[in-house]
């Protein structure tokens, strides 16, 4: 018999996200992904100026903060015609790198790791085994035994108390493998993470002035370079952007890396769940000889199908025929029906909620189901994130990212198969951020090669007056945002932004079914999962957390007075 069970709020997200699924005999049959809240902001950003884009669009989430602001500013320098500094992009890649680092640690530990790590049992561990433990995969000053044993005091005062926060997570679920010292090493690091993330985006604040949503600027980066200016980025603040660096490197490599190694290591059944989708997209990232030669991105741009790795297809995100948003089982509606396809340069936002009246039980018999729209590539369902771009860039050739996955497999004694699981993209983030640190240190590293030879020029304000614009332009900014693929679209006329359109990671992993019936990925990946209790589903949220949904940047409503218009709440 199928049983259809609904997930709404699922937790430890971005953003409000509904998964219904359909189980029978313990398996999950299918699956449905709902966005329950619009975004919205491409009718706030019509007849802005241009140059402003990037401060209004960084602000749809603070989680992956400055992602938004680039991929702003790369689209309106796109359509303008504009190159920056070197100096400039590698500063724009320092805080790329450093966005990666930060949120990779947070992801892991914050928002996906108690869906493996079991809170409750950590309190049955020994301190003194957890520290040997510990101490055979890293170097950790801080995992000692009376550490262990002080976090446990803390961890049994917590659950004396009813466990807060985390009163109603599944612990003692049988889905649970670790030993208790393993689940008390999580818990340890977790809180040791807490402490940590909240100094590593000190990079941001010296280049882009604070955190969360620094500033940028188009044309280059908004700060200048004068190592004796007190006022400037000087000797001061660029020896702390490198101590900052050293301390998140240990952490990633004795901290993050070696823990995701030893849980993965306890789950390795989970290679058999998740795969999903058999086809990556990645716009490519980190710029190494300007935004226009994508051949010196450290993350290839391109695409793969049904998992041939012997093939990388070219990705135009220009081309009207290759990147459209689909609406067939979303609450919008076009002036060309429902089943056509977009192109973002022709995009339309025109809200027609045809749902249940909230609050309601299921979203069952609704052909519309999602605030989120379809996106495809040449008509084809799409997978981003960092698994998707370690496979672009594997089966591009990408040296460093072909012995990086290779080592790990070997470490974990599996094929290149598992990568296509839960497993393999929660692996896959921590490649992410062990490939990301490095690059970090060499962005650095060129940097300050620059500061002593003095080629510090920060901005290139050639084309920053209006009047030095075509009356009509448009262009596209590209990110590999943490979460995946990211694009903006703009077309500007007579000096404002005419239209505006994002794409997102959550979007295209999130989003409904096309008109086709293709499902995206996280309903696709969802299939053939098995349940062991309807009532506590953490396999569903293994799944869906394995992506790092941010329905931020998908969703958000307000009227034209911006009042908030209607507000959803599940007790």
């Amino acid at each position: 018999m199928a049983t259809r069970i609904v997930v709404d709020p699922v937790t430890r997200i971005e953003g409000h996200l509904r998964i219904e699924a359909v189980v029978e005999n313990g398996v999950i049959t299918d699956a449905f992904s709902a966005g329950t809240m619009v975004r919205g902001l491409e009718k706030i950003l019509v007849g802005r100026d241009p140059r402003d884009a990037w401060a209004i669009t960084e602000r749809v989430c603070g989680v992956c903060t400055t992602v938004h602001a680039l991929a702003s500013v790369r689209s309106v320098e796109d359509a303008l015609g504009i190159s920056v500094p070197p100096t400039a992009e590698l500063i724009r890649n320092i805080m790329m790198a450093t966005q990666y680092v930060q949120d990779h640690v947070i992801h892991f530990y914050h928002l996906h790791a108690l869906d493996w790590v079991d809170i409750v049992n950590a309190l049955k561990a020994d301190p003194k085994k957890a520290a040997e433990l510990a101490g055979s995969f890293s170097r950790w000053d801080k995992n000692t035994p009376a550490y262990f044993s002080e976090v446990q005091g803390k961890i049994k005062a917590f659950a004396d108390s009813g466990l807060g926060i985390f009163a109603n997570g599944y612990w003692g679920h049988s889905a649970y493998k670790l030993p208790p010292e393993v689940n008390l090493i999580g818990v340890a690091h977790y809180l040791d993470a807490l402490e940590w993330q909240k100094n590593i985006v000190k990079i941001h604040a010296v280049f882009g002035g604070k955190n969360p949503h620094p500033n940028y600027l188009v044309g280059g980066v908004p700060c200048s370079i004068d190592t004796d200016e007190a006022a400037a980025i000087n000797s001061e603040r660029l020896n702390l952007v490198g101590t900052l660096i050293a301390e998140a490197d240990e952490f990633v490599h004795e901290v993050y890396i070696p823990d995701l190694l030893a849980v993965a290591s306890f789950y390795k059944d989970w290679a058999k769940y998740g795969g999903g989708l058999h086809n990556y997209l990645s716009y490519g990232e980190f710029p190494t000889q300007g935004y226009g030669q994508i051949q010196s991105f450290k993350y290839a741009r391109g695409a793969v199908l049904n998992r041939d790795l012997s093939t990388v297809h070219p990705v135009n995100p220009r081309d009207s025929q290759e990147i459209k948003e689909y609406i067939a089982h979303s609450w919008y509606t076009y002036e060309g029906g429902d089943t056509s396809g977009l192109h973002p340069w022709a995009g339309e936002t025109k809200i027609q909620y045809s749902g249940p009246k909230p609050p309601f039980e299921s979203l069952a018999g609704y052909d519309k189901y999602s605030f989120l729209k379809t996106p495809r590539w040449k008509e084809n369902a799409m997978e981003v994130g960092p698994l998707a771009r370690l496979i672009v860039s594997y089966a591009a050739g990408h040296a460093d990212v072909k012995e990086l996955v290779g080592q790990t497999l070997g470490k974990l004694n599996v094929p290149v198969g598992a990568l296509f699981s839960t497993l393999g993209r929660t692996a896959a983030r921590g490649l992410d951020a062990d490939l990301a640190m490095a690059w970090l240190k060499e962005f650095y590293g060129s940097l300050m090669d620059r500061v002593k030879t003095r080629e510090v020029s920060t901005f290139n304000g050639e084309k920053w007056e209006p009047s030095s614009w075509p009356a009509d332009a448009e262009g596209v900014g590209l990110v590999e945002a943490p979460r995946g693929s990211l694009a903006h679209w703009i077309k500007i006329h007579d000096g404002a932004i005419e239209n505006y359109q994002l794409v997102v990671p959550t979007t295209w992993n999130g989003s409904p079914r096309d008109v086709h019936q293709q499902r995206s990925a996280f309903e696709e990946s969802l299939i053939g999962t098995p349940v062991a209790k309807l009532e506590e589903p953490v396999e569903i949220l293994r799944t869906i957390h394995s992506f790092d949904p941010c329905l931020a940047c998908s969703v958000h409503l307000y009227d034209p007075q911006g009042r908030h218009l209607h507000r959803v709440s599940f007790e």
